[in-house]
């Protein structure tokens, strides 16, 4: 009876906690190059019925799921066209580079909303973060020319990718920092497309099939909970 409502319980919080990263795929679902997250949940440990001896049996009690993790779909989702000088899209795989002007830290984003920011008697390429973007050297890229001869980007932005991209951290702003298993930035061939953006990868239809499942499993983890907590009052009841 016990195990049953804390089984249930754990339930009601998985649900509860896939919720929450559906909540927030569709919190972002109009900002652009987000990439959406999917939940994954792991069985909790479990226990044989009736070994009296210790010996495994052919019934089985689990103690419920966990959440385990939230991995980040990263997989290219089209782009818009927006015909400004300073909005980029990266139609396959990879990353713009980013760095931070105080601290030097560098980050990862496939949103390429850009524009200008002056620092002393230059312009330089920022994100909405006002971190500084990176060319394909890992420089900050400079607005150049003058007004007789014009003005325009020294360079575009560099594209980077990983051998393996799960793990990888959201630091915020829809920008990810690698740990040690993503391994070394690998420059890629491909020039991201100017004047467009990507395309939100939430879909829409998806995340609400999605919350209706969880809704209804949290329902009926709780009336588990409920039903657990009746069946040991009365029995207490009985005993007394």
């Amino acid at each position: 009876m016990y195990s049953s409502f804390y089984a249930a319980a754990q339930g009601a919080i998985g649900q509860q906690s896939r919720m929450d990263v559906i909540s927030n795929n569709l919190a972002n679902i109009n900002n652009y190059g987000y990439k959406p997250k999917n939940g994954f949940f792991q069985d909790l440990m479990y226990y044989n019925l009736n070994n009296w001896e210790g010996d495994e049996t052919k019934i089985q009690a689990g103690t419920g799921i966990v959440l385990e993790k939230a991995d980040t779909n990263f997989a290219p989702s089209g782009y818009d066209i927006t015909e400004r000088d300073y909005d980029f899209a990266i139609v396959e795989n990879g990353f713009f580079m980013m760095r931070n002007p105080v601290t030097d830290e560098i980050t990862y984003t496939r949103n390429g909303r850009f524009s200008l920011s002056q620092r002393g008697d230059e312009f330089y390429l920022i994100n909405d973060a006002e971190n500084l973007v990176l060319d394909r050297n890992q420089n900050p890229i400079r607005l150049v020319g003058d007004d007789t001869t014009g003005r325009e980007l020294e360079a575009l932005p560099g594209i980077f990718d990983f051998e393996i991209k799960n793990g990888m951290l959201n630091v915020g702003d829809n920008e990810y920092a690698p740990v040690e298993k993503n391994g070394d930035p690998i420059l890629q061939m491909e020039t991201p497309l100017q004047g467009a953006l990507e395309s939100p990868g939430t879909d829409l239809a998806t995340e609400l099939v999605r919350m209706i499942e969880s809704q209804r499993a949290y329902s009926y983890a709780l009336k588990m909970v409920q039903t657990s907590d009746e069946v040991v009052q009365t029995v207490n009841t009985l005993r007394n």
